[in-house]
């Protein structure tokens, strides 16, 4: 019977701990580039932030600011399942540099928030190579798919784990109700042969 017992309160805290997962998968931010708090001596002619749930297509928003404020992304921000990108234009002054984003998806509230990186740009500032440019954002594109698959396997192991825990614990209530009528009928047998006996 303790054996039992141990069995079912392992089961329960199995079904408790799986019950507080998806609270982990809530939206956060995953990654960004350039890095929070990167020190850059080639200027980004992009930034891009990557959250933990796909994103909505429309509504979000990434801005990117010089030292002095003033304005340096050109607006032409694109989403693509998790990440949201903004192109930059050639940075000309060396500092401090904030980006502010605002991340939206169906299922979450936003995201928002901000970092910053540190330009420290040559003298003379080169535009940067076009075919050069595409390479980060593909890299960055790749590596929220990979951890999306994985993400999406790792909720699929609870479930299954879920399922058949729940299962045992059915199988496991069963058992026990029909011990106990069994354990209820060898009691009332003796009782009645004990009645006809002293008749």
């Amino acid at each position: 019977m303790r054996v039992r017992m141990g069995i079912a309160a392992i089961a329960m805290t199995a079904l408790s701990q799986i019950g507080f997962m998806p609270s982990v998968l809530a939206n956060s931010l995953v990654s960004t580039s350039p890095v929070m708090g990167a020190v850059l001596s080639v200027a980004p002619n992009a930034v891009s932030v990557s959250a933990a749930v796909s994103l909505l297509t429309e509504g979000n928003s990434i801005s990117v600011t010089d030292p002095t404020g003033k304005q340096v992304d050109d607006g032409s921000l694109t989403v693509s399942d998790m990440t949201a990108v903004i192109g930059v234009k050639p940075l000309t002054a060396s500092g401090i540099y904030t980006v502010n984003y605002t991340l939206l998806s169906e299922t979450e509230p936003p995201l928002t928030g901000s970092f910053t990186f540190l330009f420290n740009g040559p003298p003379s500032i080169s535009s940067p190579s076009t075919s050069a440019a595409p390479t980060p954002i593909q890299t960055l594109a790749s590596k929220p798919a990979a951890s999306n698959s994985s993400a999406n396997l790792f909720v699929i192991i609870l479930l299954v784990v879920a399922i058949l825990v729940g299962l045992f614990l059915v199988w496991y209530a069963r058992l026990i109700w029909n011990d106990s009528k069994k354990l209820r009928k060898s009691k009332a047998a003796p009782t009645r042969v004990a009645k006809r006996s002293s008749k």
